[in-house]
């Protein structure tokens, strides 16, 4: 998989992960130089480098250390705060092999990054001036039919006319004639620019712009293992005089080994990838059909209040560039403002929270009821009135956590089909040539599918509260009731007790007590005895 085919629209996403590796890049080669200084100093500051360089967020809210090559980093600098203690011997070689290196091959990076965004900003630019052409020639088609069709109208009413002149007749008929002629050359021309656009578009968007991507990937990807073996030369300073810290040294070498380029790239796109498919062709929007009736036809496109038709709204359509600002969108609970795939992803992972939030409840519920049902046998140890309030508000959690998975199933089929929807078109465009200029009948596939759709969701029913809650107690109370009849122990009080508080038993000293379960709970390991009869 590479960014021209799966990232295509994701050019910003391009543009700040290239810079942010250049970053990395250029932060890598502070860290060591700033090293350097610090192991000549004291150990101690080699600490405080080490802290500072490490990310300040959590790992698991930072898509950044989802990278290899981030990874790959902290590791290093974990490794250099275990041998904080002898860092002057390495400054010089860290100082030459690593600093002056990368640095010098940062600086080249950053030129060839600049040279193959300007040459994406050229093509689009290329593109624009196409479209504005387009849409100047359908414009003028648009003006030229309009001038036509008034032409046609005033010769047929001098013709009509017995006070005309035989010249005013023939001068009109004339001026209809170039006027027709002249909408004639304007749709020849719209045509031929409509059909040079959907080419140049085709270009830019299967060929020209995945090719620039391509070369941003492979840059990227380059830049990504020469960090790696960056990565690599600060463990083998290291080793070539520290020998005693041979396996610290070791574990840097495989943090280097494991920048995954080709990997990096993948996580990249499984990030950002939007799932959206790219822009089909502009239709052909035909101005001309009252100009091609017969000159005695009265009407020829006028309506019946006497005014010309205007024909064509000359609106189009927005453009998607991948070089076009982003509009900021508003959050929403379905995540429909995130791009299809990421919007599956969101989806999928609060769906999984419901579904563990969902088991915990019902978890929860069971060891209610079984504490109840213990209760209800054993009054000394409780009131099984006490825990009603639990397990109602339990309950209450569990239906609300239903309607939340229900909700998230529904919104996930629905963005799981958009995903697949957007990639069957991608692909169907992505291998045919462009059409050619006519009119396409209207497609009716869309209203039978919300058709099916809608039976589908309607034939799907919830289960009953009934029928839900059933599992949950099958089968309890005989398991439980052998549990009760088989003590796991018997002790013997040490002291008087009287159990006057709910939940107590009364005890006397040296009185034979049978152990019927343990509690492993938050105030320590208890046993629930009953008195031996």
């Amino acid at each position: 998989m590479d960014w021209g085919t799966e990232l295509w629209d994701q050019l910003e996403v391009l543009e700040r992960h290239t810079q942010w590796g250049l970053d990395l890049l250029d932060r890598y080669v502070k860290f060591v130089k700033e090293r350097t200084e610090v192991e000549q100093a004291y150990a101690k500051q080699l600490r405080s480098l080490v802290k500072k360089y490490l990310p300040k967020r959590p790992a698991k809210d930072d898509p950044e250390s989802k990278f290899s090559q981030q990874q790959s980093f902290v590791q290093i600098l974990q490794e250099v705060n275990d041998f904080a203690g002898q860092r002057e011997l390495v400054a010089e070689n860290l100082s030459v092999r690593v600093c002056l290196e990368l640095a010098k091959y940062s600086q080249e990076m950053k030129q060839e990054r600049k040279m193959h965004f300007q040459e994406g900003r050229r093509a689009q630019q290329q593109l624009e001036s196409g479209f504005k052409q387009l849409e100047n020639s359908k414009r003028k088609f648009e003006r030229d039919c309009r001038e036509a069709e008034k032409a046609a109208q005033t010769a047929e009413r001098l013709d009509q006319d017995i006070n005309a002149t035989k010249a005013d007749v023939e001068k009109a008929k004339q001026q209809a004639h170039l006027r027709s002629h002249m909408a004639e050359e304007s749709k020849n021309e719209y045509a031929a620019q409509l059909q040079r656009f959907n080419r140049d578009q085709s270009h830019f968007y299967f060929s020209q712009m995945p090719q620039i991507f391509d070369k941003l990937q492979d840059m990227d990807e380059r830049r990504a293992t020469h960090l790696g073996a960056g990565y690599g030369l600060l463990s083998e300073a290291e080793l070539q005089v520290v020998p005693i810290i041979a396996k610290c040294l070791e574990g840097m070498k495989v943090a280097a080994d494991a920048v995954d380029a080709k990997n990096d790239s993948q996580v990249l796109i499984e990030l950002h990838k939007s799932g959206f498919a790219r822009p089909g062709d502009v239709e052909f929007e035909d101005f001309s059909q009252p100009m091609n009736r017969a000159p005695s036809d009265s009407s020829l496109g006028t309506p019946s209040d006497g005014r010309p038709e205007l024909r064509g709204s000359g609106r189009s359509r927005a453009k998607r560039w991948p070089f076009g600002k982003k509009n900021k969108t508003v959050v929403t609970e379905d995540f429909s403002h995130l791009p299809p795939e990421q919007q599956r992803k969101r989806l999928q992972q609060q769906l999984e929270e419901r579904n563990r939030e969902l088991q915990k409840e019902v978890d929860q519920r069971e060891a209610l009821k079984k504490m109840k049902d213990v209760y209800e046998k054993t009054p000394q140890m409780g009131d099984p009135a006490s825990l009603e309030p639990r397990i109602t508000e339990t309950l209450n959690n569990i239906e609300r956590l239903k309607l939340e998975v229900q909700k998230y199933e529904a919104w996930l089929a629905e963005a799981e089909s958009r995903v697949l929807s957007n990639r069957g078109d991608s692909l169907g465009r992505h291998t045919r040539p462009p059409d050619p200029p006519a009119s396409a009948p209207p497609d009716s596939s869309s209203s039978n599918n919300s058709g099916s759709q809608d039976n589908k969701e309607s034939s799907e029913e919830p289960l009953s509260e009934e029928g839900q809650d059933a599992p949950i107690y099958t089968e309890f109370d005989e398991d439980f009731e052998e549990e009760l009849v088989s003590p796991i122990g018997h002790c013997v009080a040490i002291y008087h007790f009287e159990g006057s508080s709910e939940g107590t038993i009364s005890m006397a000293e040296g009185e034979d007590l049978s152990l019927m379960e343990e509690d492993k709970g938050e105030s320590g390991r208890l046993c629930h005895a009953l008195k031996s009869e």
